[in-house]
């Protein structure tokens, strides 16, 4: 069986699989039954110190797609609104009883020095394994000019980093927020702070959806709504392409991530490791199942390493980056053309009708007696996979390679790009 076990900026942990920093990790209870269940490790949900936190009813809203329920997830609340002496002293019990697990603490503070220090010394008594800087939260709190706020500043995120290294000896990991336009920026930041670790991705400024009864944002408090933070299966893709952005970044090489961001299952997982995070965050499919989805993660993941032959995480964290490139380095001479398996087709129509009113026409219907035939015209088909896409059999319509004989050429060596021509000029 695979080693799962990994130490991440210094804290070890017999899995990756760690609950991120949300209402599954608000207090002893709750932590106490996701480490019987097999998770790995914990970011207990944030503390902080002034003003007192006031949490809303209702908090939560959800985008339903065609049958799922939670494909996406949003919410409004706020940090912990327990008091930080309650927590505090939760999770020295915690700590003590499960020492072989990650603990690490959730910290938002106002945006000065002292405050920082003051908490810092009170989390450090506690025993816990290090601290992450919630620099993400897009609701609420950013309006009091912390979470968000704070993670859209590079500046701030290099200048409150480097307080909290200065004040403690515990690893610090500092939580990027998504709602910036280029993640490597606050990321570069928190690495010159002297930060141990970063997490990605907090939530995505959203609104999920629009009562048209009540013509008020969902979800709805005595009439009215506001943007909350979006996450679940649905932010996946946008959270994969931010931590890819940092696993390649020769200016945060050796800098360990820990990927957060729409993870469900062990493939999820295994995907993240795979550009580059050293641990994975879980939040909405624990909220959705429940703790003991941890079971299948485990076994999962070790099943299929042990299929690939890695023994350990670190054997594949980050061996898809290298295959992570800009477009302008693709190969434009490569050519895949689709192939409909006919004994597989139910001849619903989808791929004729994408490709005919949206495509490239690359699709013919032929009648075969009673029963119409879809086929595919190589002449016309581009490669697009739209198709392979829209088709509701699993492996009927697959894409394949067209070998063609002509040398790899990226657009960098296009003869139509301009600015070769000009370097050539």
């Amino acid at each position: 069986m695979a080693d799962l076990s990994i130490e991440f900026a210094g804290i070890r942990a017999p899995n990756p699989f760690w609950l991120a920093s949300a209402p599954p990790t608000d207090k002893e209870y709750n932590v106490t039954r996701a480490f019987r269940a097999g998770w790995g490790g914990v970011v207990w949900k944030t503390l902080g110190e002034d003003p007192p936190i006031v949490n809303t009813a209702s908090r939560y809203g959800a985008v339903h797609y065609n049958g799922s329920r939670m494909a996406g997830f949003n919410n409004i609340e706020l940090i912990s609104d327990r008091p930080v002496d309650v927590n505090l002293r939760e999770i020295v019990a915690v700590k003590r009883a499960w020492p072989d697990r990650a603990v690490v603490v959730s910290l938002m503070v106002p945006c000065n020095e002292e405050s920082w220090k003051r908490m810092l010394k009170r989390v450090e008594e506690t025993g816990c394994d290090g601290v992450e800087l919630n620099f993400g939260c897009p609701h609420g709190m950013s309006e009091r000019g912390m979470g968000s706020a704070v993670g859209q500043v590079p500046e701030y995120v290099e200048m409150v980093t480097r307080w909290c290294k200065q004040h403690t000896r515990m690893p610090v990991i500092v939580k990027l927020t998504p709602n910036v336009t280029d993640i490597r920026a606050p990321a570069r930041a928190a690495k010159r702070g002297g930060a141990d670790a970063v997490s990605l991705i907090n939530t995505v400024q959203s609104i999920t959806g629009v009562d048209l009864d009540r013509m008020t944002p969902e979800p709805v408090v005595d009439g009215q709504g506001t943007h909350g933070g979006y996450c679940g299966p649905a932010v996946k893709p946008i959270a994969l392409r931010m931590v890819a952005e940092l696993a390649r970044d020769p200016e945060l090489k050796g800098l360990p991530i820990s990927g957060i961001g729409g993870i469900s299952n062990w493939r999820d997982s295994a995907e993240f490791i795979a550009l580059g995070a050293g641990s994975v965050q879980v939040c909405t499919a624990a909220m959705h199942y429940g703790f003991r989805i941890v079971e299948e993660m485990r076994d999962g993941l070790a099943n299929w390493m042990d299929e690939k032959g890695y023994g350990r995480i670190s054997d594949f964290c980050g061996r898809a980056v290298r295959n992570f490139v800009n477009w302008e380095d693709l190969n434009l001479n490569y050519v895949t053309k689709a192939r409909i398996n006919q004994e597989l087709c139910i001849a619903c129509g989808l791929c004729h009708i994408a490709c005919e009113d949206t495509s490239h026409q690359a699709i013919a219907v032929h009648r075969d007696g009673d029963r119409r035939r879809f086929e595919v015209i190589d002449a016309e088909c581009v490669g697009c996979n739209l198709c392979m896409h829209v088709c509701p059999v699993t492996g009927c319509i697959t894409m394949e390679p067209q070998p063609n004989g002509l040398p790899r050429l990226t657009w960098k060596h296009h003869p139509h790009n301009p600015e070769r021509l000009e370097a050539a000029e």
